[in-house]
């Protein structure tokens, strides 16, 4: 094996505006993340996925299946139920969305405000 000589080293110079704008766009992924992780939207939207398929099933349900319930169409009033649970999942989420991140005191931004 042959080795590479070490490059040296050169020292990184940051200006304040540097790392502002660098703490700034590392803020801006972060609460992107947090929106687009929410649990309400998964939750939401698996139960809508889950209320369609199941909606269907029972829409498509033989008199035999329904019987089997006591003639209850137990396919059918369960996917309804999982959807309207979706949909107020999605619906808190759009009403309620994740508030953005309070920046921790100290910040140099903070300092030149005082």
């Amino acid at each position: 094996m042959t080795e590479h000589p070490e490059q040296p080293r050169r020292p990184l110079h940051y200006t304040e505006e540097d790392v502002q704008r660098e703490v700034s766009e590392l803020e801006t992924k972060s609460a992107t993340a947090a929106r687009i992780f929410d649990l309400r939207r998964i939750i939401g939207g698996l139960f809508v996925v889950y209320g369609v398929i199941v909606t269907i099933t029972g829409i498509t349900d033989s008199q035999a299946a329904i019987d089997k319930a006591e003639g209850v169409n137990i396919n059918l009033w369960t996917g309804i139920g999982m959807l309207l649970l979706g949909i107020f999942f999605l619906a808190w989420l759009k009403l309620r969305p994740t508030p953005p991140p309070v920046p921790p005191e100290g910040l140099p931004e903070e300092r030149g405000r005082e």
